[in-house]
């Protein structure tokens, strides 16, 4: 019988062995004539070539691929007339800065040969990320080399497009703001406390802005939940290297949720045996398809989608919290084994859910309420703020677009990044002055009125919160390779800020520097100046300032969150996931990302669609997996 496991096919054209397919592949690989006088025409296998031979069918092949490739146009290296002293030829720079993408953050240091960033490693001086990175931040050293960045400000010109100077976009731009003018600013997580404060010169500047947040990969669920129960909206801050014990029930940690640099490198410290930690801590994964997180459990407990929420569910009932929920056999016995785990490990386990319904996250709270884990393995001294965007806000906003005069969209695409795209679209398309800062084309960038691009990460200034605090610097590691200026310095001019010395070298910088000198110097009490202060925290690119939050009690019932959340389905289910590369599409135009391998499936270059079977012993036949 065939082993229909290995029937692999890709497109439908492969799986029905199309004809047009198949002449294709047959003509990859030509026979090339064999260039000898005595050879009369025969083939490379009929003539049996010499060593002499071989060299010369190499020799054309590399030169006909060198002569294929040669459309790149010529471009000629100029030495320098006075060699700056910081540059000597063959010896690498370091800049420590930090790989920002919306909620995507990793201190990091870049590499620089000749003043261009060549590679990026993760900073060993940053107690969060530890040293770590991700591929994500590696390969973003590439985005800053993309031919298709926009060069410089542009308007539409009827159905084209028209270049602009940053003068005649600025007077066009601030033409169209008035005081009285309802302004929305769409953005992703926006973790800089400076760009905060740029935010607020602008509203102060048009009273009537008002700044909508959102989240690609939402975690909006855990913000309402934490809200509700605690008073306080954000992510608590998971201590992995202090659980020994960790559930997580469709979060994948190790991969994709939320911080998995950080919490990768907190979870393998209670992995390691050694004198300090005689014991390994384990990992049980309840989940439906095999993440990263899974393939490294001690225990997988496979439910099907729609069973997530009735698992945490099945697990607060376990406990004795209240609630029921129906799961297949299996998995039903096996979350209760795990209840009886769990109480062995009370106050030292952690119980962390993907999950984006606030209910379900109101009882995985209630779970860890119960157990003793707040205040132990998870506590909002040091909460995670790298996931602030709030789901109502943003479907608020596409409900009420009629009555907004201008739309200036900073770091998002909500047109394609919204399951509603579509609707958003129609939204969009009546405000009357669309602006965007995106640095690449994208859905939203195409819809826009105005288009002026910010810099790439690495050729801006700017600071980071990712958890309270502890603070990042970024800092340029190359000159702008285009005409753009960065979206907070935008935000400034068109505010007329007095802050702002646009006769500066960098304005932003001194905007930025200003800014440390009054919000974090104070808080410091080990250098005299705020010039060492300053460039201690270029230098090692992270700055850390304790914080202690109030103390807020679990003011949530569990029970009632359990009554209203979803009871599973029947029938085939599709789950969507994100992928570690891909995330949800924002670095779908980086090609080093397109072809690494999915850690777990070994996919590249594309969308899959992976359907679980079963082996039936009686038909001797493999079932769909229902």
């Amino acid at each position: 019988m065939k082993d229909q496991r290995n029937d692999i096919w890709i497109g439908l054209e492969d799986k029905t062995n199309d004809p047009v397919l198949q002449d294709i592949v047959n003509e990859e690989f030509y026979e090339l004539p064999v260039v000898d006088a005595l050879a009369d025409e025969k083939t490379l296998e009929e003539a049996k070539p010499n060593r002499r031979d071989f060299l010369k069918y190499l020799g054309f092949g590399l030169g006909a691929a060198t002569v294929a490739a040669c459309d790149i146009p010529v471009k000629k290296a100029i030495p320098y007339v006075v060699k700056p002293d910081s540059i000597v030829p063959g010896v690498a720079t370091y800049y420590a800065t930090s790989f920002v993408n919306g909620g995507d953050y990793c201190s990091i240091l870049v590499k620089t040969r000749e003043g261009r960033p060549i590679k990026i490693e993760g900073n060993p001086s940053s107690p969060i990320t530890k040293g770590g990175t991700s591929a994500r931040a590696q390969a973003s050293v590439l985005s800053l080399y993309n031919t298709a960045r926009f060069p410089g400000p542009r308007t539409k010109d009827g159905d084209a497009w028209k270049s602009l100077s940053w003068d005649e976009a600025d007077a066009a731009i601030k033409g169209k703001l008035t005081a009285g003018s309802n302004i929305k600013i769409v953005t992703g997580t926006v973790m800089s406390p400076t760009a905060k404060k740029v935010m607020g010169e602008f509203i102060a500047k048009y009273p009537n802005t008002q700044v909508v947040s959102y989240d690609p990969i939402s975690s909006s669920a855990i913000l309402m939940a934490n809200q509700e129960t605690f008073g306080d909206a954000v992510i608590p801050n998971y201590r992995f290297d202090k659980a020994d014990l960790v559930v997580s029930i469709g979060a994948d940690f190790l991969g994709t949720w939320i911080s998995p640099v950080e919490y990768s490198a907190d979870w393998v410290t209670k992995r390691k045996v050694n004198a300090d930690n005689p014991d390994m801590s384990r990992l049980v994964v309840v989940e439906s398809g095999m993440s990263l997180t899974g393939t490294n459990a001690d225990n997988r407990i496979q439910i099907k989608p729609s069973e997530q929420g009735a698992a945490a569910v099945a697990l607060l009932s376990a406990l004795g919290g209240g609630g029921s929920a129906k799961l297949n056999a299996k998995a039903d016995k096996a979350i209760k084994e795990l209840a009886k785990e769990l109480q062995k490990a009370a106050g030292k386990s952690l119980v962390v859910s993907g999950s984006n319904d606030k209910n379900v996250q109101i009882v995985v709270n209630a779970i860890n309420n119960l157990l003793g884990n707040y205040g132990n393995t998870i506590d909002f001294n040091e909460a995670s703020l790298q996931r602030q965007g709030m789901d109502p806000d943003i479907r608020a906003l596409a409900k009420s677009m009629s009555g907004v005069d201008a739309v200036i969209f900073m770091g998002a695409n909500p047109c394609f990044d919204l399951p509603d795209s579509e609707s958003f679209k129609k939204a969009l398309a009546g405000v009357k002055t669309k602006i965007s800062f995106a640095e690449v084309p994208d859905e939203t960038a195409q819809m826009c009125d105005f288009i002026v691009p910010t810099n790439h990460f690495l050729e801006s200034w700017g600071d980071v919160e990712p958890k309270r605090g502890h603070y990042s610097l970024i800092q340029p590691t190359i000159r702008p390779l285009f005409n753009t200026r960065q979206a907070e310095e935008s935000l400034l001019v068109w505010a007329d800020s007095p802050n702002l010395d646009s006769k500066a070298e960098q304005p932003y910088m001194d905007y930025l520097r200003k800014a440390w000198e009054t919000d974090m110097f104070p808080q410091q009490s080990k250098f005299l100046t705020f010039g060492s202060f300053w460039d201690s925290c270029l230098h090692d690119g992270v700055f850390h300032a304790p914080k202690t939050a109030a103390g807020a009690a679990f003011a949530g019932d569990g029970a009632a969150a359990a009554g209203k959340v979803s009871a599973a389905g029947s029938g085939v289910e599709i789950s969507l996931f994100e992928s570690v590369n891909m995330g949800s599409g924002q670095y779908a135009d980086n090609p080093w990302l397109q072809e690494m391998p999915d850690p777990v499936m070994r996919t590249v270059w594309g969308n899959y669609l992976s359907v679980g079977i079963t082996y039936d012993a009686a038909s001797n036949s493999y079932k769909t997996f229902q």
